[in-house]
Order: structure tokens, then sequence, then C-alpha cells
């Protein structure tokens, strides 16, 4: 059964309000999909902006995205004594990143801002939002993505080149020293030392 993958970075807000009159505001937000929901991490405010650079996946079978029309972001304030004051709310529609997602197999949209609607349908504020649509059957696409995201939190490619750079000077030290002390076969030691070094530049 074909799947459509849509990843969604939540990236801050700027000129929101905030419900709590005593403190700092803390921020978090809800995100809906169909009958899915993620909440953000808090976030305090700083002169009504706030920063959260978190990203969240709905993962859902191709014949119910057909189904599914919008996003929804709802922003919150963490009050002093109670948790749930409501700030404003930023809705999606998908329908033209769905349409086009499966067909190409892969839509991005830029992060950018959007507008926070109040609860008397006035404006105030921007939520900064990014998005991408994969189809699970295009698996270059889905691949691309995480190499390009995920791949940034991965330490290894850096470490690996480093370590092999360090093996082979222990090597050859240990085959000179060997060589001195005549306990092994020097032809024998300088082979298995050129064969790693090849392996690990091969490699």
């Amino acid at each position: 059964m074909k799947r459509g993958i849509l990843e969604v970075l939540l990236v801050d807000a700027h000129g929101i309000t905030h419900t709590n009159f005593i403190g700092t505001p803390v921020y978090y937000v809800f995100l809906q999909c169909g009958t899915k929901e993620y909440r953000s991490k808090m976030s305090k405010g700083d002169n009504d902006n706030a920063l959260w650079n978190q990203k969240f996946v709905f993962d859902f079978p191709m014949s119910q995205w057909k189904k599914l029309s919008h996003l929804k972001f709802r922003i919150m304030d963490k009050e002093l004594f109670k948790d749930g004051g409501f700030v404003g709310e930023t809705i999606i529609h998908l329908g033209g990143i769905i349409t086009e997602g499966r067909d190409r197999g892969y839509m991005e949209v830029k992060p950018a801002p959007y507008n926070v609607v109040l609860e008397d349908d006035t404006f105030k504020g921007e939520l900064k939002l990014g998005l991408r649509f994969i189809a699970t059957d295009n698996k270059f696409q889905r691949k691309a993505w995480e190499v390009n995201i995920e791949g940034k939190n991965n330490g290894e490619p850096m470490i690996s080149p480093i370590l092999n750079l360090m093996k082979l000077p222990l090597l050859r030290f240990i085959a000179g020293w060997a060589r001195m002390q005549g306990l092994i076969n020097a032809k024998v030691i300088f082979y298995f030392v050129d064969y790693k070094q090849c392996s690990s530049i091969c490699s």
C-alpha cells in the first residue's frame, strides 16, 4: 500500500500575544492532522517571540491523505497556575501539497511565515513553518531527505577518516619495532600494513 509522509518543521513565531499577566510567557504548539496530534516542546517568550526549531512527522496511507484537507497549529501559553492559555492558531491547507507530492513523489515548501489568527478572527503575529511531503514509493527522494536532514546530526562521517589516519602511523610503528626486535618477518608485517593502508584508503 502506498503511503505519504508529511514532515513539518516548526521554526519560530514572532509578534504573538500571551495570555498571562505575570512572568515570562512560555509557548508551546499543538499540531493536528487528521487523527494524529503532537505537542511541541516549551519555548520561553522573548519580546513576544518564540523559537522551537522542531520537526514532526505525519504518516498516513495515500488513500487517507486524499481525505485530509488541512494541518492545524494551535499556539498555547503556559499560565502561572494552569496549562493552556490559547494564543492563536494557523491553518495550512494541504490540497496542492498532497496532489503535487503524490504525482511527483516529493514536494517541498521552504520555511515561510504564516498569519496567526486570534479568537475574534483578527491577525496578530506570524508562525514560521516548513513542509515536505514524500510518497514512500519514491525511494530516491526518501533517501535524499534522510541524508539532507538526519545526516546533519550524524557525527560518524567526520570521525571515521580521522580514526583511519590514526591507525596507519600506529601500524607502521609496530611494524618497525617488530622488525628491529626480529620478532616478525619484515615481509609479513609490511604486507599486513600495506594491506591495511589500502583497505583504509579504498573504504
